[in-house]
């Protein structure tokens, strides 16, 4: 269920009920703009995993101490991740599949859709026609 859909079924006296914090929300302004919205309305907010139950105060202030410690995370995971990507593109190397046209199909490819070859693409070229052509274009047959 999505949280839109969630919130509008809510009504006072409910208690929402999540696994996990970060999964509610991408930031901590939003998360806790989300889970005042739901105090406003007489709606409680319960987080499984954390231990969060925000009917009482201490609820509360530990739902905005693992709110952030949760964006913290997330935003340590980002750094990590284009730490690694710039380490490995330092290296030559990059983040994609190996491609499936060398320079001998790319050749074998070009004389296929040359003239009169229209349609006999052999079981030894990857993809569909359509992929061939993007990797031969027209000026290069």
């Amino acid at each position: 269920m999505t949280k839109g859909r969630a919130c509008s079924s809510l009504r006072e006296g409910d208690t929402l009920v999540v696994w996990k914090l970060d999964g509610l929300g991408r930031n901590v302004k939003d998360l806790i703009h989300f889970v005042c919205e739901l105090g406003r309305r007489g709606i409680g907010f319960v987080s499984l995993t954390e231990s969060i139950d925000t009917a009482a105060a201490s609820g509360r202030f530990f739902f905005h101490v693992m709110a952030s410690l949760a964006q913290l995370e997330r935003e340590l995971m980002i750094e990590r991740t284009q730490a690694g990507l710039a380490a490995a593109r330092e290296q030559g190397r990059v983040g994609a599949r190996k491609r499936l046209m060398t320079a001998s199909k790319m050749a074998a490819a070009r004389k296929l859709l040359g003239p009169g070859h229209v349609g006999e693409r052999g079981r030894s070229q990857p993809g569909s026609v359509p992929t061939l052509y993007s990797w031969v274009p027209a000026s290069a047959r």
